[in-house]
């Protein structure tokens, strides 16, 4: 199946990262934006829109999310973006963040 998603966990206590605002965008145009559910996932991001070859940009508040669960945390992160290409539209792309106030990482899911 052919498409995008995206769920972010967080690594602070090993549970997904719930209402985390997140945009999609492609050559500097915003194709939509939504919060993570309780399984920390997006998965409407292109709305109707099929996904096509090129460049993208995923962009999570996660700095948002952290000083929302605790006012305490300072997180070194305000946004992280994500980009990357699709160059095989046939191919469902899962782009998963793992994040944390001070580091985060990203792979090519499936």
């Amino acid at each position: 199946m052919s498409g995008l998603s995206t769920h972010i966990l967080d690594l602070t206590c090993g549970q997904p990262a719930v209402g985390v605002a997140v945009s999609l965008f492609r050559e500097e145009t915003l194709l939509g934006a939504d919060k993570t559910n309780e399984d920390g996932r997006c998965r409407s991001l292109l709305g109707e829109r099929a996904l096509t070859q090129g460049a993208y940009r995923l962009m999570f508040s996660v700095g948002d999310y952290f000083k929302e669960k605790d006012p305490d945390i300072v997180p070194f992160f305000d946004t992280v973006s994500i980009d990357f290409v699709v160059s095989d539209v046939s191919r469902h792309h899962h782009v998963p963040l793992l994040v944390t106030p001070h580091a985060y990482s990203t792979y090519r899911g499936s």
